[in-house]
């Protein structure tokens, strides 16, 4: 019985041992990404694009805190019906500026529309490139670094980010 259980532990063992091991690598998409001058270019008109805005949204609220200050200067000399005008007009500019920002800055703003149109095309050319090197490699599993993949060690020789941004320069 012993001779048995030993001889199928041994046969278990042997069957492991050849089974084929599996290659994995991992990449830093982001290293790859602000390695690219396109990226960088892309990057940069984005955050002109986002400045810009963020100063039209702010001359608005300037607007609105000057409307405010005026109204609080004249509130004593005006009527009940001047009054709920002026809160009125006051109300619906911090609404305008409210509806400005969502627009431009919102999950479905017009910065996330221009950063899809500038850095997605840039994007979907790495995971082709990763996706190549992982075919012509023999990679089995490519993680990605930075992102939430539960990768908890990676040992520095698994790291091909350097191959794939070398490959891209090509």
């Amino acid at each position: 019985m012993i001779k048995k259980i030993a001889s199928i532990a041994l046969f278990a063992f042997a069957l492991a041992a050849t089974t084929h091991a599996q290659r994995i690598a991992y990449v830093d998409v982001t290293a790859i990404l602000e390695s690219m001058p396109e990226y960088q270019k892309a990057q940069e008109s984005l955050d002109k694009l986002a400045t810009q805005w963020r100063q039209e949204i702010a001359q608005e609220q300037d607007k609105v805190k000057g409307l405010y200050s005026k109204y609080q200067a004249e509130q004593v000399l005006l009527s009940e019906e001047m009054k709920k005008q002026r809160e009125e007009e006051i109300m619906n500019k911090e609404k305008e500026v409210r509806e400005m920002q969502r627009l431009k800055f919102g999950p479905e703003g017009a910065l996330f529309k221009k950063r899809e149109e500038l850095v997605k095309p840039i994007q979907d050319r790495v995971y082709a490139a990763i996706q190549k090197f992982a075919e012509d490699k023999g990679f089995e599993f490519i993680f990605e670094k930075g992102s939430a993949s539960g990768m908890l060690y990676a040992d520095k020789r698994n790291d091909k980010t350097e191959d794939i941004k070398n490959m891209l320069k090509k």
